[in-house]
């Protein structure tokens, strides 16, 4: 039997940490439920309670158990215990590449944390993992998110026409890369 993946602690910058996924996290998990985006593109539940953020937490634990990827709370550095404000993940796919998801609280945005991960996150792919190549998608509107993207050092490379389904149609989506090569 092959061995779980180990979600390491990070510095993400000087404020922010990456690390495993606590059942105290479900703090931030119930207001991500509230954004209106977030569960449509996520596990995050749409319906919060005490049980589903639990459940959220878990799933997020048997991710690396399952060799699927690695599953990060973005935690604030400063609070002594580190407060979640997000999640950032890494999920090694096929040929080299690895996808990249991120999302964050509402009442911590415009502050830096998905670009502060995103960097981390990254940069320990890139380096340590010695994946090739990271992807990650967002759709057209989202422009913090792809603004984030870009600050990070992904590069556009085209949009993929009705690329995921969220919330019950089709979507388009930008696709972003970075090479290894890109960060060295």
């Amino acid at each position: 039997m092959n061995s779980p993946l180990v979600v390491p602690e990070l510095p993400a910058g000087e404020t922010f940490l990456l690390r495993p996924w606590r059942l105290d996290d479900v703090t931030v998990v119930e207001e991500a439920s509230a954004d209106p985006y977030i569960p449509l593109i996520t596990t995050v539940p749409s319906h919060y309670s005490p049980e589903e953020g639990a459940a959220f937490i878990r799933r997020q634990w048997t991710r690396s158990a399952d060799q699927v990827g690695y599953s990060f709370a973005i935690a604030i550095a400063d609070t002594g215990h580190g407060r979640a404000v997000g999640q950032i993940g890494l999920w090694p796919g096929q040929s080299g590449r690895a996808t990249v998801g991120y999302w964050v609280a509402t009442s911590v945005r415009g502050q830096g944390v998905a670009s502060a991960a995103l960097h981390a996150v990254s940069a320990w792919g890139l380096e340590r993992l010695r994946i090739p190549r990271l992807e990650l998608h967002v759709e057209p509107w989202n422009e913090p998110s792809w603004k984030t993207a870009e600050r990070a050092g992904f590069v556009r490379e085209g949009l993929l026409r009705s690329w995921q389904e969220i919330g019950g149609e089709r979507r388009d989506m930008y696709v972003y890369s970075k090479l290894a090569r890109d960060f060295s």
